[in-house]
């Protein structure tokens, strides 16, 4: 192709824009990133979080300053993220399935969508756990079910959220065991060790790192897992005890709609190195390390909404 003189102008500064805006993104991150946690301190969100401020900072060359915003099951935060951030790469906030699917799909007042960010990448996941108290009753999970028939309701079991992976399982295993259960939402994983050992609630539907954290206090009745966890060796699974209930929680993180793909990108390693460095110390405490991005994020995300998508629209 022949340029005249002023078309080769005209591309010239085009290609100079081109190239000033990957100067740009180039140079991010030059000020402190905002993390922001839907969620109490304690969680799983929050000690992950903890673990990778560090790290992220040392990566990025920034300040990452980690901060709460709990209030119902996530969807405070999150509404305001979607609402509000502005998709420079600075602000940044922590996600989790099945939160994010479950709750537009149970409410259309929501607060937020489910596809209405850039996810950058799901880091972990954690199988869920039914735990009961050292001092329970229910020493087996058939014990817990057998009680749970003949007292509809009594059986008082604790979790993070409404409609969130510890409340659907729980759903799950009432429809799998033909049971009818009471779930008691806390805003959190932080203040459900103090509900369990309060006996506040007859157990807890929550993550395998709570069990571990708390192993010596209590007994870990199920685990929502193919197998078993290696950090809970002695603690059967769903499947070994006759109930098909494998799920728990993906976490991970992301930035407003409309951020750059050169940020995305950034940030993904960043966050891939982070998770490298920190897999030692949290396998040992119940979590699973994922690196889930681009494309795998959606599939994910498609295939959990088919799963769990029954299970909302029958409890409206």
């Amino acid at each position: 192709m022949k340029f005249t003189n002023k078309k080769l102008a005209l591309a010239m500064t085009a290609i100079a824009a081109v190239g000033l805006a990957g100067a740009a993104h180039a140079e991010y991150p030059e000020e402190p990133i905002s993390y922001v946690i839907p969620f109490n301190p304690g969680g799983e969100s929050d000690i992950t979080a903890r673990f990778q401020e560090p790290h992220l900072e040392d990566i990025l060359g920034v300040s990452v300053n980690v901060s709460h915003r709990p209030g119902g099951g996530g969807a405070v935060a999150w509404s305001e993220f979607q609402n509000n951030a502005e998709p420079t790469g600075y602000e940044l906030i922590g996600v989790n399935i099945p939160h994010i699917i479950g709750q537009p799909i149970q409410r259309s007042n929501a607060g937020f969508e489910t596809d209405n960010w850039e996810i950058i990448t799901f880091f972990h996941s954690t199988p869920n756990a039914l735990i009961v108290p050292a001092n329970s009753p229910f020493d087996t999970l058939e014990d817990l079910v057998e009680y749970a028939r003949e007292n509809p309701q009594a059986v008082t079991l604790g979790g993070s959220g409404t409609y969130s992976a510890n409340h659907l399982d729980m759903l799950r295993l009432e429809r799998e065991a033909d049971i009818d259960l009471t779930y008691i939402p806390f805003s959190g994983t932080g203040p459900l060790p103090a509900a369990l050992e309060g006996n506040h609630v007859a157990g807890i539907f929550n993550y395998t790192m709570l069990g571990v954290q708390m192993e010596d206090r209590v007994k870990v009745l199920a685990v929502a897992s193919e197998e078993r966890v290696p950090a809970l060796p002695d603690a059967p699974t769903f499947k070994e005890q006759g109930y098909d209930i494998v799920g728990g929680a993906y976490r991970g993180v992301a930035a407003p709609k409309g951020t750059p793909d050169e940020i995305i990108t950034v940030l993904e390693d960043a966050f891939a190195e982070t998770n490298r460095r920190i897999t030692e110390k949290q396998e040992p405490l119940g979590f699973v390390m994922e690196y889930i991005t681009g494309d795998q994020v959606d599939e994910i995300i498609s295939k959990l909404r088919e799963a769990y998508a029954p299970i909302l629209e029958s409890t409206e």
